[in-house]
């Protein structure tokens, strides 16, 4: 069956299951062990190959036909409504024959309704429908592309052209999802681009849009913007500083970790890597980044595109830092951001970044029910697919409200009962009427780690207890753990670890056998069992990021770090870099700074740059690199004169082209003991540190 029509045949066919099988409870009723062939794995030899379900994660999948309503499949039929177009498959490829995208991977999914064994039921259900692709309406005059990336582009009809929300990850894919709206509705000309939040997977394909000759001008207010023919990007209060900040500031790290999130280096199959609550993963295409040209800066404000009125909602600190929703009143549509996205979404992302505020997450999606719920008739957004009526949009809004609210509060009243937070995770679980929502399960966020995620915005890592105060390192608490295990004998708690397995223990196998690894990386028996224990574990996840992390995991333990495999990322962190303000310039000197070069040293610079008359106050003090806009004292012992944009070569590590730009007087032994102590990190590195040994 072709992927542009599954889920409609699906609904058709589970009609039919529903009606000729007794006590049908959902789109499942063979026995156990019908998909994955199940084996025991703890019968098995300990080698590097994927292992298949044991009984035990196979029972434990079946288990939960009897805890979700698979027979409802609203979000299904919400996911294929309105199709116009989609290709009979659909894989992008790059210039250099990579594969930059492809729903052709996932077209396994349309041989069967029943889940694999080696996939928890209601991530299959995700699977399914995000496995819808192409071209569809929202509404008369609002259009998206779903499928072609992890995030939507949105194409909103004016009078004579285009207007643009979200631009999906990269170049390529934004191309192909151009290409698909030129072919069935025409060729427009791009009015402006909105971009609603500062994420890469919603701005990385800007370039696709926006030739640089045709972007507006950014001094001009934005109505000469609109009206001088070039395109406008419009965005949030704060976006160009967030996008660059994280992308830049602990953007090494934060990649290296999106490889586990993400599931960048796994195979896509039943076994490997699937939906993720949002989307099938990233594309891995051209990222593109363009400075906005105007910014929205509060809520209410509106502004009249090539005939389309829209009204902006700002929400600061929800999904993101920088964020908003827009209201369409011509429409009755409502653009949700990523504040309500069909599925749980993070207040703590596993690749890393700033902790996200539950409370005001769920206060923003009251203020947008309170502003426009009673004129909306259709709610669209950057990920997933619309809802559509007013009552249902409403409940769809005010229950997804109502989970981060739960989620926020229920920690903060535990959390004053003394307990920490691991213990929290324990206790925390939402009420079957928010639970049991398809739009708001755990396949990307989960209830779990959003609590962790408001215990540390409030109360930071330390849990009170003292042993913690100054733990070990992993490595050095992992060998004391395998000296104490072996004066009892380290086979012998091998052998227990394997019969631990056989009961289905994955949890702790893993731990137990992962500390083996820390403490002798080289040790296969405790690297192969440990990587079965996760594969089990991933395979019984409902959430696609946590399987994800579960099997890449097992990968590495099985063949190594991965990192070396993977594509570069281009000139993407030079477009990031080369944006940076004076302020974000500063900040991430500070962040390259070699802290022990500088450790005994104290000397200040100014920056004066001549072609903003500004003065920055550099002062390197004992190892830390402070700033602050003006002058301090009357006598730096470095006086630098330069414009603004030579501030970025210092960052980039170019001093020859920063010597070509600046005058600098004094003492020029301390500016090149600052200069060539910022080596610590470089600038667009992928980071190929360990994750999982090591």
């Amino acid at each position: 069956m072709k992927s542009r029509f599954k889920g409609i045949a699906v609904i058709a066919a589970l009609t039919l299951l529903c009606t000729s099988v007794t006590g049908c409870t959902g789109i499942v009723t063979a026995e156990p062990g019908v998909g994955t062939e199940s084996t025991e794995a703890g019968g098995s030899a300990l080698d590097d190959s994927i292992k298949s379900a044991t009984d035990i994660t196979a029972a434990a999948n079946q288990e939960w036909y009897n805890v979700l309503n698979f027979s409802d499949t609203s979000e299904r039929e919400n996911a294929v409504k309105g199709l116009i177009d989609a290709p009979e498959s659909l894989e992008l490829i790059g210039d250099d024959g990579r594969v930059i995208w492809s729903q052709k991977a996932y077209d396994f999914v349309d041989d069967t309704d029943k889940a694999p064994d080696t996939v928890n039921p209601s991530l299959w259900e995700n699977v399914v429908t995000n496995h819808s692709y192409g071209l569809f309406e929202v509404t008369d005059g609002i259009y998206q592309v779903r499928g072609y990336d992890m995030a939507n582009v949105t194409f909103i009809e004016g009078d004579t052209g285009w207007i643009i929300f979200d631009t999906a990850m990269g170049r390529e894919v934004a191309q192909a999802a151009k290409e698909l709206v030129d072919k069935n509705l025409g060729e427009k000309p791009i009015k402006a681009v909105l971009i609603s939040h500062p994420h890469v997977d919603h701005f990385g394909g800007v370039r696709a849009f926006v030739p640089e000759e045709d972007e507006a001008d950014a001094s001009l207010p934005i109505e000469e913007q609109i009206e001088s023919g070039k395109i406008p990007i419009i965005v949030p209060e704060g976006f160009a500083e967030h996008a660059i900040a994280e992308n830049v500031y602990a953007g090494t790290a934060m990649s290296r970790r999106a490889n586990y999130q993400y599931g960048v280096m796994l195979e896509k199959d039943a076994q490997g890597a699937l939906s993720i609550g949002i989307g099938m993963g990233q594309s891995r295409g051209e990222l593109t980044y363009m400075m906005p040209t105007w910014e929205v800066t509060e809520t209410g404000q509106k502004v009249t595109i090539d005939g389309v009125e829209i009204e902006f909602q700002l929400t600061p600190g929800t999904e993101a830092p920088a964020e908003m929703n827009a209201y369409f009143p011509q429409k009755k549509a409502l653009w949700l951001a990523e504040n309500c996205t069909g599925s749980l979404h993070n207040l703590y992302t596993l690749r890393g970044a700033e902790v996200r505020d539950g409370n005001a997450w769920a206060e923003y999606i009251m203020e947008a029910v309170s502003r426009y719920g009673d004129r909306t008739e259709v709610t669209f957004q950057s990920h997933n697919w619309p809802h559509w009526g007013k009552d249902v949009v409403n409940e769809y809004m005010i229950n997804t409200a109502a989970v981060y609210k739960y989620i926020n509060d229920e920690t903060l009243a535990l959390l004053n009962q003394g307990y920490t937070s691991t213990e929290i995770t324990d206790l925390l679980f939402l009420p079957d009427a928010l639970a049991k929502n398809w739009y708001t399960r755990q396949y990307y966020g989960t209830v779990a780690h959003d609590a962790k995620a408001v215990y540390q915005k409030y109360m930071g890592w330390y849990d009170a207890n003292p042993i913690n105060l100054n733990k070990m390192s992993p490595e050095e608490s992992a060998k004391k753990w395998a000296e104490y295990l072996d004066l009892g004998g380290k086979d012998a708690a091998m052998q227990k670890a394997r019969e631990e397995f056989d009961k289905g223990e994955y949890q702790w196998v893993a731990e137990f056998t992962n500390l083996l690894v820390f403490a002798d990386p080289t040790d296969q028996e405790a690297r192969y069992l440990c990587a079965d224990a996760l594969e089990q574990l991933g395979y019984q996840a409902e959430s696609g990021t946590w399987r994800n992390c579960y099997l890449s995991a097992a990968l590495e333990l099985r063949k190594g770090n991965q990192t070396g495999n993977l594509p570069g990322n281009g000139t993407f962190a030079s477009d990031l870099v080369s944006n940076l303000t004076p302020e974000m310039t500063f900040d991430y000197m500070g962040i390259l700074l070699d802290r022990k070069a500088v450790a005994d040293k104290s000397f200040t610079i100014a920056f004066n740059l001549n072609d903003t008359s500004e003065t920055y106050t550099v002062c390197v003090r004992y190892g830390a690199l402070l700033y602050t806009k003006g002058t301090i004292g009357d006598d730096p012992d470095v006086t630098v004169t330069c414009p603004k944009k030579a501030l970025l070569y210092l960052a980039n590590g170019q001093g020859e082209e920063f010597m070509k730009a600046a005058d600098i007087k004094g003492d020029t032994d301390a500016f090149e003991l600052l200069t060539g102590a910022l080596t610590n990190i470089g600038s667009g590195s992928r980071g190929g540190f360990n994750i999982i040994e090591p």
